[in-house]
């Protein structure tokens, strides 16, 4: 770290929110300071303040949403009071910002060369030749392949990691002083994220500059931080180095969201059913896009001769990074996409050979749980009509549904008072749970849940896999998880089986497979883990 003085001071600032909302600020008297080549890390769940303070310092707060007690001072400058011409200025030349997802930072009908170019042809007054020149240089030093393809390709054609460090290059382009990063690796899989988190401190280290970098994840704090800064509910309750908080963490709430992070260590397994309940054998689905008459078709083998067994009562989880098949081979086995071949034996029936009719007949045995519970429930109906609606489209009588459907929001531990609520009126955490009533009210054999809690902060991550472990060992559950989250696979899973490039490359008891893993691309999963087991091993 440099001993120069700070590049950024925010000083007793509070940020007041408009009539009506939940509290009447989002910030309340935050002070914090960033100085030369030094990363802080500010962390804290959703609506605890941290990314209201990072639009704050750009200036970008919604409508409605104002400073009004405080200073954000910029190398001398008071930003609070800067005009909005001077604020234009700043941005992207001085202050940058790298943001958590960027399909919606990116404009989709330009390309990226196109995008990178307009900072430096707004900014600067370099020829249209040196831009190109320059943007080249920008996309090599974020270490994207093929800069020159790079640059010509649209946003959707590059992965989400090469948009990513397509983000750091623009964000990067004008030598700021200061890199603001909201979440940028959360949606990522381990390895995307162990590389942007090295990529991000690489170039920090090389540039001298100052980094504010906003997470919910521990792990992430453990691995990049030099200074963290623990929020919560628009306060800051802790401050210290990386060192100090990881080692000896003194408020509650941040001995809370360390607790939170599970442990890469996977427990002593569990005595295992002999029964089998689900049997895969041979699973292939192949993906045909593109070409005329045949010529040119893009051909991606999703899932190759896929063959698992999954033992009455267990969790068995499917790991991998995107691309990985995981996902597809889940919709194969619930049968929302077909098998192109093999079996998925459940209670004796091949639902890989059902009939759509058949399919529906049956569908109570299987259910599904979705990554996102907001797209997957119906915003205009209330949540204990979305509940009940499986049980009365099978035949039983609505006040039974419902008064079923009131039970299982205890069972998830949601107030049943709050059943008459539309999707909307919940949190995050409180939608996957309606999504796991949903899922349980047909009494399935089997629950399918695909990255149930990826979106989830730490803490209400912990809360639903408690709940899904005491859901399985009280209703005897058998679940197939998917996730790219090998500490949640580990705490959670009796068995897993790693997926690379639609193939099983290992598959096993989760203590053996993660304790002693065969296969060099599980070591690679493993050895990404932002963090490892910071919580449990010494910090450097």
């Amino acid at each position: 770290m440099s001993s120069t003085g700070p590049i950024l001071t925010v000083d007793r600032l509070s940020v007041r929110l408009p009539k009506g909302a939940d509290r009447s600020h989002a910030i309340t008297e935050v002070s914090l300071s960033v100085v030369e080549n030094e990363i802080v890390c500010i962390v804290g769940e959703s609506g605890s303040g941290k990314s209201m303070m990072a639009n704050a310092i750009m200036r970008l707060l919604p409508q409605g949403v104002t400073t009004d007690h405080g200073r954000i001072l910029f190398v001398g400058r008071d930003l609070c009071v800067a005009s909005a011409a001077e604020m234009r200025s700043i941005r992207g030349a001085e202050i940058a910002m790298v943001f958590q997802e960027p399909m919606t930072a990116l404009n989709p009908l330009r390309t990226i060369g196109d995008q990178i170019g307009e900072v430096l042809d707004i900014h600067t007054g370099l020829a249209k030749a040196e831009i190109r020149s320059r943007v080249l240089s920008l996309l090599s030093d974020v270490h994207i392949p093929d800069p020159p393809r790079a640059a010509k390709a649209y946003p959707h054609e590059l992965s989400g990691g090469q948009r990513q460090r397509a983000m750091i290059a623009m964000a990067l382009a004008l030598d700021p002083k200061l890199l603001i990063a909201d979440e940028p690796t959360t949606a990522l899989d381990v390895t995307t994220q162990a590389q942007i988190l090295k990529l991000i401190r690489e170039l920090q280290q090389r540039r001298n500059t100052a980094v504010l970098f906003i997470t919910h994840d521990f792990g992430v704090v453990a691995e990049i931080a030099d200074r963290v800064v623990v929020m919560q509910h628009g306060v800051v309750v802790e401050h210290g180095t990386a060192r100090e908080v990881l080692r000896n963490p003194r408020h509650a709430y941040t001995q809370q969201l360390i607790a939170a992070v599970p442990p890469v260590a996977a427990p002593p397994p569990r005595r295992l059913s002999d029964q089998t309940l689900l049997a895969l054998s041979g699973v292939v689905k192949t993906y045909r896009t593109g070409g005329f008459l045949g010529r040119g078709a893009r051909v991606t083998h999703a899932v190759k001769d896929v063959s698992l067994t999954l033992p009455k009562g267990a969790t068995l989880g499917i790991v991998g990074e995107s691309g990985s098949g995981k996902s597809t081979l889940a919709r194969c086995i619930i049968r929302l996409i077909d098998p192109d071949a093999g079996s998925i034996l459940l209670d004796g029936h091949d639902w890989a050979l059902m009939s759509r009719r058949e399919i529906r007949q049956r569908t109570q045995q299987m259910q599904m749980v979705f990554q996102d519970p907001f797209a997957s429930l119906n915003p205009r109906r209330k949540a204990i009509d979305l509940v009940a609606q499986g049980p009365i489209v099978h035949g039983t009588p609505r006040d039974k549904a419902l008064s079923e459907a009131r039970e299982l929001f205890q069972l998830v531990g949601l107030d049943p008072s709050a059943a008459d609520r539309l999707p909307h009126e919940f949190s995050g955490g409180q939608r996957q749970r309606i999504g796991l009533a949903r899922a349980l009210a047909l009494k399935p054999d089997v629950l399918v849940a695909d990255e149930p809690v990826s979106a989830l902060d730490v803490s209400v991550q912990a809360q639903v896999l408690r709940l899904l472990t005491s859901l399985r060992e009280r209703l005897g559950l058998s679940i197939i998880f998917i996730t790219h989250d090998l500490r949640v696979a580990a705490q959670i899973c009796d068995l897993v089986a790693v997926m690379k490039d639609g193939v099983v490359v290992e598959h096993g008891l989760t203590h053996q497979a993660f304790g002693t893993p065969q296969h060099a691309y599980t070591r690679a999963l493993l050895d990404a883990i932002p963090g490892g087991d910071f919580a449990r091993t010494p910090h450097p």
